[in-house]
């Protein structure tokens, strides 16, 4: 029983490695439309993958200082017993 499932698994390896030389020999430069705006976009692209942390990073502290800033006026107020 090992032995029929090492087998395939070594047919499906190999049929896969096949299948991935395959597509790698098309020309990518037909497939590839590369215009005048095609920096612009990586360029945009890579500034929101940059700056994006930069910018969670700001909201994140500001959720926080507003936060601790409630919880400082909750904690001012003084309390009855009376509740």
């Amino acid at each position: 029983m090992m032995n029929r499932i090492g087998i395939k698994f070594i047919l499906v390896m190999a049929g896969l490695s096949g299948a991935f030389t395959a597509e790698a020999s098309v020309d990518s430069y037909r497939f590839l439309h590369v215009t005048i705006s095609t920096p612009w976009y990586l360029f945009i692209f890579l500034l929101g993958g940059i700056f994006s942390p930069f910018i969670l990073m700001a909201v994140l502290a500001w959720y926080s200082a507003i936060r601790k800033s409630n919880r400082k006026a909750d904690d001012s107020v003084p309390k009855s017993s009376v509740e």
